[in-house]
């Protein structure tokens, strides 16, 4: 069986009081690259908004030391995050923990795990308990996915 997402807690994954995660309208001065990836509290936590070009800012280094990204879903309708995680991947080769965060709900686990996500922080009232069961829907999908890049048809009988 595939490794499910860890739940982390929302302390886990906050960043201090009046940082540029917290309060992005205070970075007006900042440059694009630099308001799109921040720093959190953590060292080698690496924080990216859900618009930004993640293979721009591998190209400029900022995923150089760099253990842990959250990307962030500031909505349960806006997936970029998804293609996000799956670059990061699949394109970049990033092996250290992918976080999701913001409107995080339990249906979007199981799509999560397959795009690359290793970690969430789910919403606000979102019943943490129920997530488990998300995993055992599904045991085999017939797409590649960012645990098993082949597809179905390409893999050898077991």
């Amino acid at each position: 069986m595939k490794e499910t997402i860890r739940i982390v807690a929302p302390a886990e994954s906050e960043a201090p009081a009046g940082s540029a995660a917290e309060n992005p309208a205070e970075n007006t001065a900042e440059s694009a690259s630099e308001s799109a990836a921040s720093a959190s509290a953590a060292p080698g936590v690496l924080q990216i908004a859900n618009d930004a070009d993640v293979l721009a800012l591998a190209a400029e280094g900022a995923l150089q030391g760099v253990t842990c990204i959250e990307l962030n879903f500031p909505k349960f309708t806006d997936g970029r995050a998804y293609s996000q995680a799956v670059l990061l991947r699949r394109r970049l080769g990033f092996t250290g923990e992918l976080r999701a965060t913001g409107d995080v709900l339990i249906d979007q686990l199981l799509l999560m795990q397959r795009s690359g996500f290793t970690s969430a922080v789910l919403a606000a009232g979102v019943n943490a308990e129920a997530a488990p069961r998300q995993f055992v829907v599904f045991d085999e999908f017939y797409q590649g996915d960012a645990q098993q890049p082949r597809p179905h048809f390409a893999r050898e009988a077991e």
